[in-house]
């Protein structure tokens, strides 16, 4: 009990709805948030996905470009002026050939010494290439490969070489050369999100080239805080020290030495109204919740005050009649109270009318056992056969009451009073028969008859027919219907048979005969008939029924 009291004090019913509401809305604000949280996340992994295969599909797209180069290189390699050293022919017919593209070719000799530059007309003296270091390493290698980018002495611009090694003189090795920025072309930001850059990156970490908002020159060093970590083929790299609100996805180019990287800010606004709309509409929740639980609790004080005068009103003992209320469950506790009211008043009205006829049985009850008394007291020789007729018919009046208690007084069934009445001769109950059409006894008729029948038995078994285990007792009732007799009259007949020879009739009436005779034609209205026949007692009881049966 007290941790209930712990988290429920006494409190109005407002601040327990008010609290509802905050109870449901919290809950509900903070599922949102997750939800939110949970979609972020999603939206970061999306995010990260995409711009990785951003930089592989640069990454591809370089590819292509430098695979094409090789191409050009592998079938310029196997021409027939080359083959026939043929040089000037070879320039001529290349220059031709690439005269509208912006590749150049140079034909150099082991030493590095160009033997011919198609940016420049052939004989012109031209000195040995710029880039000897990746010239070493592709002869090193004997496989074709893109150099770093570096600033070429012909062209004074920023470029870069892809070089094929032969084993022929004099050309030890074809170059295909390109302006850095011709190549920018193909490195785009369309489909990224504003704020985005992309770049090429060569082997010793310098822009090859670039676009964006980063706007990075040809032959800048990129970020060597970033090259260290990107060491797989794809992937994605964030770092809140080194890019702040930035997300940077690179890819290595196949079967080269140059990597692709797109880079950018992470879109924050969206999520960020987001979260802004979040916090301003659970707050605007909250508070809506707070007010229509207030409402509410007014609307729910009011009805319980207007509940709760009904109840002292029925406390009074008046009357009361039900208030209408917007709360249907409060209109049926209304009417549930007036009607208990209106019940109540009823109950007291019965209480007084049972207290009225209690005390007039209790008085009938008195000076029935007072006359039982007296006439017992005048045939007993002793006290002792005194007191044991009277507890003998008191026990039959007691069972009478306490059939008409358990009925409320409201009436027993005839058959019923019968059974409880024989129920005190069990060693004789399979030696009577009973027959007749049931129906419920008045109070007073309940005890009157129960007396008689209590008196008829026990004479029965003292003297008559139950003495005898042969003995047979048939007690019967019929309707009468009589012509020259308007009211419904009811005959009872106990008839005895089989008990000792009956030689004469008693020389004095007792108790036990003033009850079967005078108090049962007495109290039904009725004539009674005996008859000592030598068979049996035959008791006969005319009564009229109005006097037995209850309406």
């Amino acid at each position: 009990m007290k941790i209930v009291a712990l988290f429920f004090p006494k409190a109005s019913i407002g601040t327990y709805l008010v609290a509802m509401a905050v109870a449901i809305a919290l809950p509900i604000f903070a599922f949102v948030a997750l939800l939110l949280l949970q979609l972020e996340d999603n939206q970061r992994s999306t995010l990260k996905r995409e711009t990785a295969q951003d930089a592989l599909a640069l990454s591809r797209i370089i590819d292509r470009q430098l695979q094409d180069m090789a191409t050009t290189l592998r079938l310029l390699s196997s021409s027939p002026e080359l083959e026939n050293g043929n040089l000037a022919s070879f320039h001529e017919r290349t220059e031709t050939a690439l005269r509208d593209n912006t590749l150049f070719v140079i034909a150099v000799d082991r030493t590095g010494q160009q033997l011919l530059n198609t940016r420049r007309a052939f004989g012109t003296p031209l000195g040995k290439t710029a880039n000897m270091t990746a010239l070493e390493a592709v002869m090193a290698s004997g496989r074709i490969e893109a150099s770093d980018v570096f600033r070429g002495w012909t062209s004074g611009e920023w470029v870069y070489n892809v070089t094929l090694p032969r084993k022929n003189d004099p050309v030890a090795a074809l170059i295909i050369t390109q302006d850095a920025k011709d190549l920018g072309k193909l490195v785009t930001t369309e489909g990224l999100a504003p704020g985005w850059s992309a770049a090429v990156i060569d082997e010793s970490g310098h822009v090859v080239a670039a676009t964006g908002p980063a706007n990075l020159e040809p032959g800048t060093p990129f970020d060597p805080r970033i090259l260290p970590a990107l060491t797989v083929s794809r992937g994605v790299f964030q770092d809140e020290t080194i890019l702040p609100h930035m997300l940077l996805g690179y890819a290595q180019i196949p079967g080269w030495s140059w990597k692709t990287v797109i880079w950018g800010p992470i879109a924050q606004a969206s999520i960020l109204s987001t979260w802004r709309f979040l916090i301003i509409g659970g707050v605007a929740l909250v508070l809506v919740a707070v007010l229509g639980a207030y409402a509410v609790a007014r609307q729910v004080r009011t009805t319980i005050r207007d509940i709760a005068d009904m109840a002292n009103r029925m406390g009074e003992g008046h009357i009361v009649s039900p208030v209408e209320t917007s709360v249907i469950e409060a209109n049926q506790v209304a009417i549930a109270l007036s009607n208990a009211s209106f019940d109540r008043s009823q109950t007291e009205d019965r209480l007084r009318f049972v207290m009225h006829e209690l005390v007039h049985r209790t008085k009938n009850l008195l000076t029935l056992a007072q006359a039982m008394m007296r006439q017992l007291a005048k045939q007993s020789d002793s006290v002792e056969s005194f007191r044991a007729a009277v507890a003998d018919r008191l026990e039959g009046l007691v069972r009478s009451i306490e059939l008409l208690t358990s009925e409320q007084w409201g009436g027993v069934s005839l058959r019923r009073v019968v059974d409880i009445h024989l129920q005190a001769f069990p060693q004789s109950r399979e030696q009577i028969d009973i027959s007749g059409k049931d129906f419920v006894l008045k109070p007073d008729a309940v005890q009157n008859l129960g007396l008689a029948l209590h008196e008829l038995a026990t004479n029965s078994v003292k003297y008559g027919a139950l003495s005898v285990p042969q003995g047979r007792v048939r007690f019967a009732w019929r309707d009468l219907k009589e012509e020259d007799k308007p009211d419904a009259l009811l005959r009872f007949t106990w008839e005895e048979q089989g008990g000792p020879p009956v030689t004469e009739q008693p020389s004095r009436s007792g108790f036990g005969t003033t009850v079967i005779k005078a108090h049962a034609a007495s109290a039904f209205r009725g004539t009674v008939e005996i008859d000592f026949r030598p068979e049996g007692l035959l008791w006969v009881l005319t009564a009229q029924r109005a006097t037995l049966e209850r309406e």
